[in-house]
């Protein structure tokens, strides 16, 4: 399958997880979360709430609260290990990735009125694999810019099933979800909207 190339860095797959590939993925999450809930984290400093649910899977899980942003090993409020990535998103990274295994899962949960502001992935000591994200249920419109604050964006709307990375020139880019477009999927439960995504985060490859 090829990709559309959205911008230097940025390319999307349309409908990479067939309909019912996209049905058993999320069999598949929502079973994992059963041993790592979803969970509101809140913003360093101010504990505003996000307005999204998150969770993750994999070694490392990527953790805000008030002490700031950072990844690590259990659960924050279950104080369990994450569940492991599932295989169908393995399998997908290193069809597209061709890079060292990701680490980190991070899932967010987008209900009706949730978005998540213009953000970069730089967390992670490795900025040399791309990130990879997953749609699964309601449309989204995904935004993304250059690697400084205030540049030009480019509006992109995701479907379940689609898949995003971008790396090289725009690994650091701006990028976040304005909005979803709620009852344009009955994939998941009580509606709303999955993103996964993978991240290698570890180790720089040399």
């Amino acid at each position: 399958m090829r990709p559309i190339t959205i911008a230097p860095g940025v390319n999307l797959w349309r409908g990479y997880f067939a309909p019912a590939e996209q049905q058993a993925l999320l069999d598949d999450v929502l079973a994992r979360l059963e041993n790592a809930p979803l969970y509101r984290p809140v913003m360093p400093g101010s504990a505003k709430p996000f307005s999204v649910e998150e969770s993750n899977f994999g070694a490392l899980g990527w953790v805000s609260d008030q002490s700031g942003y950072r990844y690590q090993t259990v659960h924050p409020v279950t104080g369990r290990p994450w569940p492991a990535i599932p295989p169908a998103l393995l399998a997908m990274w290193r069809d597209l990735a061709a890079r060292p295994d990701p680490e980190c899962c991070l899932v967010n949960l987008y209900r009706t009125g949730a978005k998540m502001g213009l953000h970069q992935d730089r967390d992670e000591n490795d900025d040399t694999a791309p990130v990879i994200g997953v749609s699964l249920g309601d449309a989204a419109l995904f935004r993304i810019g250059g690697t400084q604050r205030g540049g030009k964006t480019v509006s992109v709307p995701l479907a379940s099933g689609d898949v995003v990375a971008f790396g090289g020139p725009a690994r650091l880019a701006y990028h976040g979800i304005d909005r979803i477009r709620p009852g344009t999927s009955r994939l998941v439960p009580e509606g709303g909207r999955l993103s996964l995504t993978l991240r290698h985060v570890a180790q720089r490859q040399r």
